[in-house]
């Protein structure tokens, strides 16, 4: 036996050395931009989680749930087919390597003038320097950027950030009274739960389950339906209830950030609160004035649906579409009302919200491309109103999304026609950038002949702008990703090499209109020729969703494959259940 027991210990010793030795000669830190596997980990500190000054788990809920919904568990009751291109024998080439390292730059500079200017700050200023308190005062760019850290590679500085995540945050500490309950769950509960999904450090899964708890004060209302705001004196007195008037995507976008914590806690009770927001949305879907979609704004409080005409997938409702199929993906399809809900929805969107251009004969790239639009219900007709969005710009790779998972054909070729009238919209402009909102002359069908008329062109359009387009709303860009976005996605759909060069027009345009000495500002008018008018304003989203989106798109395929994870409506990467 003693023989035996030296001859094991002589091959666990030559098999560490073998080992060792095989970790110093393997290529680390630039390897990772290749294969698009992690690099070998460098020795950091542990991440050390400090807890904030108040508890709220301390405070009696006013309105308590009778039973916990759980998890679902189980086989799926629902087959999801996979949604990532296979990419058999792709070639990082040196173009897209350049291109890749071009976004990285982007967002170095930005970050690093970040640090210097505005550490812990939710924003930097990037024209006149230094910092903007916007959401708590919690960092919401330093949460918000983490993942984007770690994706890129960056982890060194991702650990600082984490660090600083972990011990220095306080949900107790801001000079708010209240908090926007959607826009806190997106970028710091989902910033949060990217980092820790990616990472694995538990300091950082702490700090989430603490805002979670936070958060869930807000559903502490009669009906469980949490409101627009979380009025931190109102939620420790029982005094909150459900709004009336409140936009539709607020309290029915927060299924995909809650249900993670569930998963990775175990504790259902972030769950159950967001499948009862889940049940009302399928509860009504059949009595709004549009019926398979719900209005722009609701009364959440008399739980009614059929008060509000305006139906959009643009500003105040549009996540909540977004997250029907994500949802879907999120349990690996152990629920299927999403599908349910999804498909009647999206038929509805088809016919009475989506929308072609009239675009001139030259015009090839405009030719085929749609765009989102609104609906106003009246009793004796409905109005389609052909405005375009940029927010509206995510539903191409919603579509596509949901085509793909539910295997639906049609959806992914709608995406891909949205996608690109996004990329057709940014070219439309002499900055090479969409305006936030805007106003095309539309075709009388998506589908069919749609012959330019020039004598309508006169009549209606802007002589100033594109032939096609009304007119410029609202001109501004406030670096949004939605464009990207859809872009990114149905590339890594599709495999269609030319979304790439889509891409990086779409990259260069930014970076020349909204560059400042700092980092970049959204502008004031994207119709403008030569020299932009700086707004001194960078979100969040930038660095979360933007500059991410334009640099996975240039990445290799397997960095954050579609079939192991799913972005929350902030760009944050949750792992598919499996």
């Amino acid at each position: 036996m003693a023989v035996a027991r030296h001859r094991v210990g002589r091959l666990i010793l030559g098999t560490a050395v073998f080992l060792l030795a095989l970790l110093v000669l393997l290529p680390s830190g630039p390897q990772h931009l290749i294969t698009g596997q992690p690099p070998l980990q460098k020795t950091h500190p542990k991440v050390r989680f400090q807890p904030s000054s108040f508890d709220w788990t301390s405070v009696p809920q006013r309105y308590p749930v009778s039973s916990i919904q759980p998890l679902p568990t189980g086989r799926p009751k629902q087959h999801l087919h996979p949604v990532q291109h296979a990419f058999a024998g792709y070639v990082h080439d040196a173009t897209t390597q350049r291109r890749q390292q071009a976004v990285r730059a982007a967002f170095v500079r930005c970050w690093d003038s970040y640090k210097a200017h505005a550490w812990l700050r939710d924003e930097l200023a990037p024209v006149s320097g230094g910092g903007k308190t916007t959401f708590g005062g919690w960092a919401a760019t330093l949460v918000d950027s983490l993942d984007t850290l770690w994706i890129m590679d960056l982890r060194d500085e991702f650990y600082t950030a984490a660090a600083a995540a972990a011990a220095q945050l306080d949900w107790a500490n801001t000079t708010d009274t209240a908090i926007n309950v959607f826009e806190t769950t997106i970028r710091h509960l989902g910033g949060l739960l990217g980092a820790y999904d990616l990472s694995g450090e538990p300091a950082l899964l702490e700090k989430a389950i603490e805002l979670g708890n936070m958060l869930y004060m807000a559903f502490d209302t009669p009906n469980r339906i949490p409101g627009f705001w979380l009025n931190f004196q109102d939620a420790k007195q029982g005094l909150q209830t459900a709004g009336t008037n409140d936009p539709s995507a607020s309290p029915c976008s927060l299924s995909l950030e809650f249900t993670r914590l569930s998963l990775l806690t175990g504790d259902s009770k972030y769950y159950d609160a967001v499948a009862r927001i889940t049940d009302f949305l399928e509860r009504t879907q059949d009595q709004s004035k549009l019926p398979g979609m719900w209005p722009k704004l609701i009364n959440f409080h008399d739980e009614a649906v059929d008060r509000e005409n305006g139906f959009t997938m643009g500003a105040l409702a549009d996540s909540l579409y977004e997250y029907l199929p994500k949802m879907a993906a999120l349990l690996g399809g152990q629920i299927p009302s999403y599908d349910k809900m999804y498909r009647a929805a999206m038929e509805v969107a088809k016919k009475h919200l989506l929308f072609r251009p009239m675009a001139a004969e030259d015009d090839t790239e405009g030719r085929d491309v749609l765009f989102v639009g609104d609906a106003y219900v009246h009793p004796d007709r409905i109005d389609h109103v052909p405005e375009g969005q940029h927010l509206s710009c995510f539903a191409g790779g919603m579509f596509a999304l949901g085509g793909k998972l539910f295997d639906i054909p049609d959806h992914i070729s709608i995406g891909e026609r949205l996608a690109r009238g996004c990329a057709w919209a940014y070219n439309a402009f002499p900055t090479g950038l969409m305006p936030e909102i805007f106003n095309l002359i539309p075709c009388s069908s998506i589908e069919g002949p749609c012959l330019w008329d020039e004598e309508r062109w006169q009549k209606e359009g802007d002589t100033k702008l594109r032939k096609g387009f009304k007119d410029a709303r609202d001109p501004r860009y406030i670096l949004r990703p939605e464009a990207i976005e859809s872009v990114f996605l149905l590339y890594r759909m599709t495999g269609r090499a030319d979304f790439r060069d889509l891409a990086w027009r779409m990259f260069e345009a930014l970076m020349e209109a909204t560059k400042t000495p700092l980092a970049n500002s959204a502008i004031a008018d994207v119709t403008v020729e030569g020299e932009t008018i700086k707004l001194d304003s960078m979100e969040s989203f930038f660095l979360s969703e933007t500059l991410k989106y334009f640099y996975l798109i240039f990445s290799p395929p397997d960095l954050i494959n579609l079939d192991d994870f799913v972005f929350n409506t902030e760009a944050h990467p949750f792992r598919r259940a499996k």
